[in-house]
């Protein structure tokens, strides 16, 4: 029987818990790692920052569309759970071989799955932890950390497992991920959001026209499309600077234990600043993470540093930038609040970034990725800059 009314306790975000923890179980090595296997099975640069941005591209569409379904039905966990499911059985096709187009059509329909999940899933999760229409961060937090818990675990892993078995067993560690991501996905409570009153009609254009909007969007797009060198190019960097696949596992694992303790704590942190106040700190640190691991990456300390600012670059970042969602995007318009950070935060920048990263480093090496990176967190910190003045001014 479908709930409407929910208490956000405990018992509610447990099950949100261990969807966030498996699917970013799943993230934590089919990103990291699939530029590796697609290297294992002989594609050049250009192919894998084509097959590497088909995930992009699919956010360019389809979270929006799961968003919108969601929002005007209600439904996000039954949404939730169909597409779990599809997902599962199409990572069945990666035991096959497949020509590069094949390949990029499978991908394409694995991705237009799952990329509509964790905005589904994240706007469930803050309609839970806001009180009083007030986004509670440290529970937010409290929950959010056991999927990069779940990363940690499958990069660490996987990467000792592939460095000692090669890279073959790829498609298994997709479907058992996912597995889990589908048993987490019908534990979830069959929660139906009730309409609310006020935003009943569900019109966002005049959100859109905001002018804090728009510079939040701004500012968000280039500050992941910076991040968006890391996930796509940053294994293949490290390869190719010598750095064995248990090193290369154990650096991603440093960025998300930082990350952990951060959201563990974070409710003590962010008062400190204001929304805006930590989205210019966020940036401007990432342009200093970005000249690290650019301009010194055999000085393992500095890219060990470089790892650490993490906790601010992402976490920081991705929990203010779920905050101001839910501040711009209330009731009926949550769903669809969430697929615009994924469709801007994430679908374009990932385009650009593996489609225009894979083309570039071919020509010029995979280290103009990383000076690229820190141009884009520059703008993202002027974006930021000006989205402060505004909330000053309000």
């Amino acid at each position: 029987m479908t709930r409407t009314a929910v208490e956000p306790g405990g018992g509610q975000l447990a099950p949100f818990a261990a969807l966030s923890a498996s699917y970013f179980a799943h993230i934590g090595f089919f990103n990291p790692y699939l530029s590796l296997w697609l290297k294992d099975l002989g594609y050049g640069l250009f192919a894998i920052g084509l097959l590497t941005s088909v995930q992009s591209g699919t956010r360019l569409v389809a979270p929006y569309a799961w968003g919108w379904f969601s929002d005007h039905t209600g439904e996000r966990v039954k949404l939730l759970r169909y597409s779990a499911l599809a997902a599962l059985l199409l990572s069945l096709g990666l035991w096959f071989e497949w020509s590069l187009y094949g390949l990029m059509f499978l991908l394409l329909l694995m991705f237009v799955n799952t990329s509509g999940m964790m905005p589904m899933s994240e706007a469930a999760m803050a309609h839970l932890v806001s009180q009083d229409g007030r986004f509670d961060a440290a529970r937010y937090g409290r929950v959010r950390l056991w999927g990069s818990l779940g990363f940690l675990v499958t990069v660490v892993v996987a990467g000792a497992w592939f460095e000692r078995f090669g890279m073959g067993h790829f498609p298994a560690w997709a479907q058992g991920t996912l597995i889990a991501v589908v048993l987490s996905a019908w534990w979830l409570p069959n929660l139906k959001e009730a309409p609310h009153a006020a935003d009943d009609q569900g019109h966002i254009g005049p959100v859109l026209r905001q002018p804090q909007v728009r510079w939040f969007f701004a500012a968000m797009l280039f500050h992941v499309l910076a991040h968006i060198f890391i996930y796509a190019f940053f294994s293949l960097y490290l390869d190719g600077l010598g750095y064995s696949k248990t090193v290369i596992g154990l650096l991603w694992a440093v960025s998300v234990l930082i990350e952990i303790g951060w959201f563990f704590t974070q409710g003590r942190w962010l008062p400190l600043l204001s929304h805006s106040g930590w989205l210019v700190l966020a940036a401007a640190l990432m342009v200093v993470r970005m000249v690290l691991t650019a301009g010194l990456p055999l000085v393992w300390p500095l890219l060990l540093l470089a790892q650490m600012l993490h906790a601010i670059t992402f976490a920081t970042h991705h929990t203010v930038c779920i905050a101001l969602l839910s501040r711009h995007f209330p009731g009926r318009l949550r769903g669809r609040g969430q697929a615009l950070y994924s469709v801007v935060g994430y679908g374009f920048p990932g385009v650009l970034g593996g489609l225009g990263g894979g083309a570039l480093s071919a020509v010029w090496g995979l280290t103009s990725m990383f000076w690229l990176s820190a141009a884009c967190a520059l703008v993202a910190t002027a974006c930021a800059l000006r989205l402060r003045a505004l909330d000053r001014r309000a």
